[in-house]
């Protein structure tokens, strides 16, 4: 029997590469003599750089840069193994993770650590840049990242703007003169999970902005804010970019980009399973796993266990999703490829709890699903 594990991290808790592991503990406790194909995987989130770096014999690189409250934080990035492709998650430098919970405010967070790291791999020379989204704790539309890039974005007195998504209510010119050449020189790519536009009922901030920290009052000024920063963008440059798919990802990071550079928005899962060459595994697989940290209907549009499920049904393979949670409205996925989730959580439990059990709760679920998956085989038989 060929078991292919496919995860993405469980956000806050495990990396893709722990996940998987948990996963082939728990199936291996009943089915020893499997043959388990473990392939941590990415969306444009969290453990991209991994996936990439390690599918191409890459090189990691650490830099120091500003987190999303101005503070120094080391953050991760990598080399391709052609030697001419940096691979960035903005989530290492701008991400929610490296606020506590008591502090995230997108009112105020930057993404200016973002472009730092953009400048690092431009001052390497590289010919092409990944860029992933995904686990930010901004709702500025990339002004930060574009500020550390050289943008100037200036208010009516023409002094330049604080940090944050609700200063760009302010903004009242833009000086492109000030912005790095090497921008021009470069392919960039932005992996993205999600499809949600900038602005509205499924934009950034309405979406995504919660989770960040935004009240109710915060997420009406957030969303004003992008949409006047946003219509700027799109009266200096004649171009649509409001309503592109995935322009509201990471608090609307891609925004500037698109603008002022000849950047593309690519699904994410699509670039790590063609890095990973993830299709080979599914020719003879028995079975296919995946999973995230928590399933619901935006799962469907992009998320790792989609993009992978996606690539198993052209071989008609099972697949089974381990979740962490899953809301109501997770039923979705079913019609993208995924035959049955189970969430891991055994009970009633603290979110502290469920984030500290998830390696022991992953695995203990992973060995229920290899008994009921085996029962299930037998009875077929």
């Amino acid at each position: 029997m060929k078991i292919v594990i496919a995860p993405d991290s469980f956000k806050e808790s495990l990396s893709a590469k722990e996940v998987a592991t948990a996963i082939k503990q728990g199936f291996s406790r009943y089915l020893p003599n499997a043959q388990y194909c473990c392939i941590p995987m990415a969306d444009g989130g969290e453990g991209t750089v991994t996936s990439l770096v390690e599918a191409t014999q890459g090189r990691f690189i650490s830099t120091q840069v500003c987190s999303p409250l101005g503070k120094q934080v080391t953050a991760t990035w990598g080399i391709l193994g052609d030697n001419s492709t940096a691979v960035i998650e903005m989530a290492q430098a701008s991400g929610l993770h490296l606020i506590p919970s008591s502090q995230r405010n997108p009112n105020l967070t930057t993404s200016y650590g973002t472009g730092e790291l953009i400048n690092a791999a431009l001052e390497m020379g590289v010919k092409k840049i990944i860029l992933g989204l995904g686990g930010s704790a901004t709702n500025d539309a990339g002004a930060g990242m574009m500020q550390a890039l050289g943008l100037g974005l200036k208010d009516k007195l023409g002094s330049s703007l604080p940090f944050g998504g609700q200063a760009l209510t302010q903004l009242h010119s833009i000086d492109i003169t000030t912005l790095n050449p090497k921008l021009k020189q470069v392919e960039i790519e932005i992996a993205c999970d999600v499809t949600n536009p900038l602005c509205g009922e499924n934009g950034a901030s309405a979406i995504f902005g919660p989770q960040k920290g935004a009240t109710k009052d915060d997420i009406a000024q957030l969303d004003k804010a992008l949409r006047h920063f946003g219509t700027y963008l799109e009266n200096m440059t004649q171009r649509n970019l409001i309503n592109i798919a995935g322009s509201g990802a990471a608090g609307g990071l891609a925004l500037p980009l698109l603008a002022f550079t000849q950047a593309t928005l690519s699904p994410g899962i699509e670039l790590v399973a063609k890095a990973v060459e993830l299709e080979k595994y599914f020719i003879d697989a028995d079975l296919v796993i995946t999973g995230e940290g928590r399933m619901d209907s935006q799962s469907a549009q992009g998320k790792t266990p989609i993009g992978v499920a996606l690539l198993a049904k052209k071989y008609h393979r099972p697949v089974i999703a381990l979740v962490g949670g899953y809301l109501p409205d997770y039923g979705v996925v079913h019609q993208q490829g995924i035959d049955a989730v189970f969430s891991i959580v055994p009970g009633v439990s603290t979110l502290d709890d469920a984030l500290r059990n998830a390696q022991k709760n992953l695995s203990e679920t992973a060995y229920n699903v290899a008994r009921l998956y085996t029962s299930c085989q037998i009875l077929r038989t």
